[in-house]
């Protein structure tokens, strides 16, 4: 069964006592086009993270969001009291100097924290097995992301079958209008003929051969007969279990080719409609095959 590259997955878990939540989200996408937002400290599960989806997920534009919900704060700043003794000091000396009118500027004490390294940030470690779960969680959330992509597949099957069956359909209906085309063309030429006054400068036998090779110039078996095969090789394609959305795609560009000569072969008002439909139908199919994993 096909797979869609649309789709989302979410997994979420109490680690120690933090609540973390991983969503992804997937588009259509000629590659994987991955983008990962996640929390400072999980920047080093960066490669990891892509490597698992990649192998998982194969195809498509990917979101992969990561929100950390602290239960209990720690604390994680302390400020350099020794250091911001001696800045106050010293601004507060300069202050005296350039403006000793002013003992006390309301303003000295926050310019200090303008000042480097007066805030000291603790960095958080995570332990091995916090980063497992993190590991776990993504590939949880890629699960649920794969099953939401089957559940679309089996929608996109059917509707990628009922529009080949359709043309399938379609094809067999110009049967019924092959054996006007040939009598139609030769009323036309005769009508011309007598039109310009030319009968009786034409070679009857030489007109008949001219029409027997017309004739084989718009003959359209040879189209009918492959378009049926490349239908029918897009739904055996479709009922593969791996990748198909590129191959799929292959397969509608020969349908296309196909469908366009027929048309231009057809010389007949209502093969000519068929294959309007046809095209119609083909690009329903086309318009579908981009989603499709």
């Amino acid at each position: 069964m096909l797979l869609s590259m649309t789709g989302f997955g979410k997994s979420e878990s109490l680690i120690s006592d933090k609540k973390i939540t991983v969503e992804i989200k997937s588009l259509n996408s000629k590659f994987l086009d991955l983008n990962l937002k996640s929390p400072t400290i999980y920047r080093e599960l960066e490669l990891p993270i892509r490597t698992l989806l990649a192998k998982k997920l194969i195809r498509g534009k990917v979101e992969v969001f990561i929100h950390l919900e602290q239960l209990k704060q720690d604390k994680i700043i302390s400020l350099n009291q020794p250091l911001i003794e001696e800045y106050y000091k010293q601004l507060k000396e300069i202050n005296n100097k350039l403006d000793p009118e002013n003992k006390f500027p309301s303003n000295l004490f926050s310019q200090v924290f303008k000042h480097p390294d007066v805030i000291i940030n603790q960095k958080q470690i995570i332990e091995k097995e916090e980063k497992d779960k993190i590991l776990k969680l993504v590939e949880n959330a890629s699960d649920n992301l794969s099953s939401f992509r089957t559940n679309e597949g089996k929608s996109l099957f059917n509707e990628l079958t009922n529009q080949t069956e359709s043309i399938k359909n379609l094809l067999q209906k110009t049967t019924s209008f092959e054996k006007e085309r040939i009598p139609n063309v030769k009323e036309k030429l005769a009508n011309a003929i007598n039109e310009l006054l030319l009968k009786e400068k034409i070679d009857s036998e030489r007109l008949e051969q001219e029409l027997i090779y017309y004739a084989e110039k718009i003959d359209i078996t040879e189209e009918k007969v492959r378009l049926e095969e490349h239908c029918n090789h897009f739904l055996k394609t479709a009922n593969e279990t791996k990748a198909i959305g590129k191959k799929l795609g292959f397969i509608t560009q020969e349908m296309g080719r196909e469908i366009n000569t027929l048309g231009s072969k057809a010389h007949h008002l209502e093969i000519q409609k068929i294959v309007v439909t046809m095209k119609d139908h083909l690009e329903k199919i086309k318009e579908q095959v981009l989603n499709v994993l």
